[in-house]
């Protein structure tokens, strides 16, 4: 056909681009324990793509850090209320575990692989750390107390044990 003839070559544009470099999330979460203390926990969160589902990745997710820090608010708030303020010091690793499971089995649905999961700070209020403070220090001041008396006991039995030696 003779006259003016348009060719357009098939044109591809970058939609967006995804790192497949391991990410850390922090994510700080306010919940209350069994003993009613407010506790500010600390997640530290480190996942990365998976290269055989970065389609799933970009696509299937607007948000994926919003969706992590959802899961974890979720974990967090359903798990450290069932314990109190010195277990939950005491079991930082479930806590972890349990944030950890949850996340990777919902995220690699979406292209995420959840690599690990750090219980990074569980911070009562400042009010709650004076106060045991204050308990281990009057507690200690009643263990050094105890431990005076007992050697007090201890000098005055042998003073009078020597001085009845002396006597006869």
């Amino acid at each position: 056909d003779p006259g003016f003839h348009c060719v357009l070559c098939p044109v591809q544009s970058v939609v967006g681009r995804l790192s497949l470099r391991i990410q850390q999330l922090d994510v700080i979460c306010e919940t209350k324990t069994k003993d009613n203390v407010f506790v500010n926990v600390g997640v530290a969160v480190q996942f990365r793509v998976l290269v055989e589902s970065a389609y799933d990745a970009y696509y299937r997710l607007t948000d994926p850090r919003g969706q992590i820090q959802s899961y974890v608010f979720d974990v967090i708030r359903s798990t450290v209320p069932k314990m109190e303020l010195d277990e939950a010091f005491a079991s930082k690793a479930d806590i972890a575990a349990a944030v950890l499971e949850q996340l990777t089995d919902v995220m690699r649905d979406y292209g995420y692989e959840i690599k690990n999961t750090l219980i990074t700070d569980l911070a009562p209020d400042s009010k709650v750390k004076a106060s045991m403070n204050e308990i281990n220090a009057s507690r200690r001041l009643k263990e050094a107390a105890s431990h005076k008396a007992e050697a007090d006991k201890v000098r005055q039995v042998k003073g009078a044990e020597a001085e009845a030696e002396a006597r006869y």
